[in-house]
């Protein structure tokens, strides 16, 4: 305030001071207001000046239509395409033969083998036996001994009535005591003698010729010994095959050995040799049938038990014999 009032009082004097100086006019009185000072600030930036819009002649566009805003969908991946099964292996070679081992010590050949008493007196040599349409043995024929060779005379026994030791090197077959020959009228179902009989095929073809029987100490007969020389070689060839194999038909009243033995399954068989193991044959079971789509208890024809019908080949049925090997051959060998 009080340099307020100085401020008034020097302006006052000055003002004195010109009238003395300039005469009596006297200057306008001006009203001043004295408006408090305020200290000074910091400069404002000045904004700057918006621009002014301007006119457009040109007339409005019309607005483009927004395209909707499509969302993609989400791709449900496919199912996995499943692969196709392997195809199946192939079938093993067809087991041609079954091999079964005989125990020489276990077996003994009937052909020419010693007849004795139980006192070990010799009576004479076997030669033939007589089997029925099952293969059971139903009789032995004895070549009895005479004096020197005279007076001998072939006799029919009943098979019950011998008992067989094939370990014995001199005398395998014994004749019981009190034992009488078998009768002479004949049964009226047939009858066959084994030795020299043809063996065949079910169509007829010939597969060899028996030349011995083997027998066991339970006097049943084990196997057979085919000559099949000139079936398929030229070579003279025999083989061993198992009793059990064998199949007895009648035809025209008379009873025939059966074999289903192919010539690439004679010539898979090892030979037979008296001082060789005895390896008896079998036919290979069949091949299995091919693999159906319809279920085998839809399938017509199927029995309630689910078993096919119909045998192995060769008209046998039930497993291979005991103690058998099976030998697998392939089927496009070719015969000797």
């Amino acid at each position: 305030m009080l340099a307020a009032l100085a401020a008034l009082l020097a302006l006052a004097a000055l003002s004195g001071c010109s009238t003395m100086l300039w005469g009596t006019q006297q200057a306008p009185i001006v009203d001043a207001t004295v408006m408090p000072v305020e200290p000074a600030s910091a400069p404002v930036a000045a904004s700057e000046p918006e621009p002014a819009e301007t006119a457009s002649n040109e007339p409005e566009q019309p607005k483009k239509p927004k395209k909707p805003v499509v969302k993609p969908r989400r791709v449900e991946p496919s199912p996995p395409v499943a692969a196709p099964p392997p195809p199946p292996p192939p079938p093993p070679p067809r087991q041609l033969i079954l091999l079964r081992a005989i125990d020489r010590n276990a077996a003994h050949t009937l052909l020419d083998s010693q007849v004795q008493k139980p006192d070990g007196k010799p009576v004479g040599r076997a030669v033939d036996m007589i089997a029925d349409a099952a293969g059971k043995p139903l009789e032995m024929v004895v070549n009895l001994q005479g004096f020197l060779g005279v007076g001998d005379r072939k006799v029919n026994f009943p098979w019950s009535a011998f008992r067989f030791t094939p370990s014995a090197k001199e005398a395998p077959i014994t004749l019981n005591a009190g034992a009488v020959p078998a009768a002479a009228n004949k049964a009226s179902a047939p009858q066959l003698p084994m030795l020299d009989a043809t063996v065949e095929r079910a169509n007829g073809a010939k597969v060899g010729r028996v030349v011995d029987v083997l027998i066991d100490g339970n006097a049943q007969p084990q196997a057979v010994v085919l000559d099949v020389s000139g079936m398929v070689s030229t070579e003279r060839r025999t083989i061993a095959a198992n009793w059990s194999a064998l199949r007895f038909v009648t035809r025209d009243k008379e009873l025939h050995p059966l074999l289903e033995l192919s010539d690439a399954q004679i010539n898979a068989t090892p030979p037979y040799a008296a001082d060789k193991p005895i390896r008896a044959v079998s036919p290979g079971p069949a091949p299995a049938p091919a693999a159906s789509a319809v279920p085998a208890a839809s399938a017509p024809g199927a029995s309630a038990g689910g078993s096919p019908a119909g045998g192995s080949a060769g008209g046998t049925t039930g497993s291979a014999p005991s103690g058998s090997t099976a030998v697998a051959v392939s089927n496009a060998r070719a015969v000797r």
